[in-house]
């Protein structure tokens, strides 16, 4: 176990599949220019050349259809888009081919492809570099789709995502890159069809997922100050989802609120919510509460993204509402809100 940022422990996974699947290659723009996408591919074409790792035009649609071409003759294929908006001039291929191959060919023929998506926002990247959708990819049938929300579980699920025999979406929010946690050195796999439980409690269950999943973990200190012992999940896993895990905890507490990083029409969040009453219509003995972004697209100026993103403030208000503290504690610096548009981390948009 040593401390790493999120960015090398994607690295980490990468060059250790790079070693153990000979039959494997990486590629996507930025894979080998000087930056190398935000140092997630760094050294690897020094080590694995020019044939495995490599640089491509910018033609989303076309390599999406080259590396179905190349998995369907048995090449195990991770490429990357910086930003997921340019994913979607690839949806053709992603929609009517990749997600199909395995029923279409009736079990016999799969195809493991892994495509990194990068989300974010910030630096007034607005409305076509700051998009996140990941309810978009999670309602394509044939696809897995999941969203890393620290380095531990961003090492484990991109090894699971580029073993697995079928295609995978993995979501990487920008903002993550930075985030250091303990990693253990070895390979190891991570689920990729389970949520993760940061903090057991019994007051109330609060979904997170990829960087609001970080955002609640921020809480916990005032959480504690004002006693609400909450039950925190990650989601990681958007496509399949957990029900198993959220609806128990949900049968706990009685009370969720979930922070989803997307517009909140057609949500992973709503479609959370949905699923819980058709189970269970008395599952609830308050409202269950979702935050997530109003249904226009990302706003370029700073003032307006103020705004736009729920902060810390309004995920721990709306906390407070569904418990019923009506005069909450608070501790010095807990109101800054300098980190909506910018982390402190995050040295530039590319």
């Amino acid at each position: 176990m040593r401390k790493i940022k999120f960015s090398t422990a994607i690295n980490e996974a990468t060059d250790m599949c790079l070693n153990k699947e000979k039959n494997f290659i990486v590629f996507g723009l930025g894979s080998t220019d000087p930056r190398r996408i935000f140092g997630t591919t760094n050294k690897l074409v020094e080590r694995y050349g020019k044939k495995r790792v490599f640089d491509v035009p910018t033609s989303e649609n076309a390599l999406t259809g080259v590396s179905i071409g190349l998995a369907s003759s048995g090449v195990k294929v991770l490429f990357s888009h910086q930003r997921v908006d340019f994913s979607f001039l690839s949806l053709d291929q992603i929609i009517n081919n990749l997600s199909k191959w395995y029923f279409m060919y009736g079990g016999q023929k799969s195809l493991p492809i892994t495509i990194r998506m990068i989300i974010g926002r910030g630096w007034g990247q607005g409305p076509t570099h700051a998009q996140s959708f990941q309810s978009l990819f999670s309602r394509i049938p044939g696809l897995k789709v999941v969203m890393p929300s620290n380095p531990v579980n961003a090492k484990g699920l991109l090894i699971s995502s580029i073993l697995d025999p079928n295609p995978v979406i993995f979501l990487e929010h920008r903002w993550l890159h930075n985030l250091e946690d303990k990693v253990n050195k070895n390979f190891f796999l991570t689920k990729l069809n389970k949520s993760r439980i940061i903090k057991k409690g019994k007051d109330i269950t609060i979904i997170g997922m990829s960087y609001s999943s970080v955002e609640l973990k921020s809480l916990e200190k005032i959480l504690k100050l004002n006693n609400i012992d909450a039950e925190l999940i990650d989601l990681i896993s958007i496509s399949p989802i957990d029900y198993k895990t959220i609806y128990k905890s949900v049968f706990k507490t009685k009370k969720l609120l979930i922070v989803d990083t997307c517009h909140v029409s057609g949500s992973i969040g709503s479609e959370i919510i949905s699923k819980l009453i058709q189970k269970n219509v008395k599952i609830f003995n308050k409202k269950p509460v979702l935050l997530g972004l109003p249904d226009f697209p990302v706003p370029t100026s700073h003032g307006y993204i103020s705004n736009y993103y729920p902060s810390r403030k309004k995920i721990f208000l709306e906390i407070c509402k569904i418990i019923e503290i009506n005069k909450p504690k608070y501790y010095k610096g807990f109101f800054s809100n300098k980190e909506l548009d910018k982390p402190k981390i995050f040295d530039g948009p590319f």
